[in-house]
């Protein structure tokens, strides 16, 4: 019999979650740092949004995700004919009993993969806005909360990619963190052509973890204690994003909080309750990277982000 998660001692839990992201790496191979920061961002209960051309495991990651951490699942293909309803549900007339009942949509799950999300039009992108931010959706005048925990992750094609409609900035600062996955090393790619199946890997994964333990792990994670030196860093940073030429805006309170979220779920993992500056900047380009833009620019590269951390003393 497997203990409930909060039933283990922190160094189980911590034991089971490193097992979730060994188990990870043999499906999306040669990914390691993404795959942690893709964890860090579930645990620190944030949105991720994966950025890259198709065929590099951006669903195949989502889909793994979800196996291991062994969490209610749906897919959702973002097309440009997509409407709101398809997603959020609808109310269908029942004959019998003479009335309207309520028809849940795919967003009703604990993980939503939104596929493509950018190939959708702005008003279906935000129909997603809501249910992001509060947990919950408004549909036809009545508010319905959704499963918690709750999670998306979307993945986006390039937007010089034809028939792409740009996230706006209101959409994208409810991702904690845009990662890009890239091609694979010589050595992992080769691994795919000696015949490493990732779909055979994908369906035999076993669950490791459920709903209810992911909740007790945020509430842990939440615990992790930040100084006033490390907090002050944070601060410090954050206000130098806000003053910088290199950057049309700055960060916002909500990814000043996000940053502080990723920071202390990267110290958790790391086997520690206490933050350190060390995990701020671990967590700091993939939080970063999609709200501080530059001028014509849509998207940051990393040097603009390492050289603001450069900039700030480490306490």
């Amino acid at each position: 019999m497997v203990l409930p998660v909060e039933n283990r001692t922190r160094s189980d839990r911590r034991s089971r979650v490193h097992d979730v992201l060994s188990m990870l790496s043999t499906v999306v191979v040669g990914k390691v740092p993404e795959i942690h920061l893709a964890l860090t961002c579930l645990l620190a209960g944030g949105h991720l949004l994966i950025e890259d051309i198709p065929g590099v495991g951006k669903t195949t990651l989502a889909r793994a995700l979800a196996r291991v951490l062994g969490l209610p699942f749906q897919r959702i293909q973002f097309t440009s004919d997509l409407l709101p309803t398809d997603i959020l549900g609808t109310s269908i007339y029942d004959p019998d009993s003479r009335s309207f009942h309520f028809e849940p949509g795919p967003l009703f799950a604990s993980l939503i993969l939104a596929d493509e999300i950018n190939r959708a039009t702005p008003r279906t992108q935000s129909a997603l806005l809501e249910a992001m931010e509060e947990n919950q959706v408004t549909v036809e005048g009545e508010t319905r909360p959704l499963p918690d925990p709750f999670f998306v992750i979307a993945t986006e094609n390039p937007a010089q990619q034809v028939g792409t409609y740009p996230l706006p900035e209101s959409q994208l600062d409810r991702f904690l963190m845009c990662l890009t996955l890239g091609y694979p090393d010589p050595a992992s790619e080769a691994q795919l052509w000696r015949g490493l199946d990732p779909q055979k890997r994908l369906r035999e994964l076993p669950a490791q973890l459920n709903p209810r333990d992911l909740v007790v792990l945020r509430e842990e994670i939440h615990t992790v204690a930040a100084t006033e030196p490390v907090l002050r860093y944070l601060a410090h940073l954050v206000r130098l994003s806000r003053e910088s030429r290199d950057f049309e805006r700055g960060l916002s309170p909500r990814a000043a909080l996000g940053l502080l979220a990723a920071a202390k779920a990267h110290a958790w993992l790391a086997g520690r309750m206490s933050l350190w500056p060390d995990d701020i900047q671990a967590v700091f380009v993939a939080v970063g990277g999609h709200r501080l833009i530059p001028g014509g620019a849509t998207r940051v590269d990393a040097e603009p982000l390492l050289s603001l951390l450069k900039a700030v003393p480490v306490p």
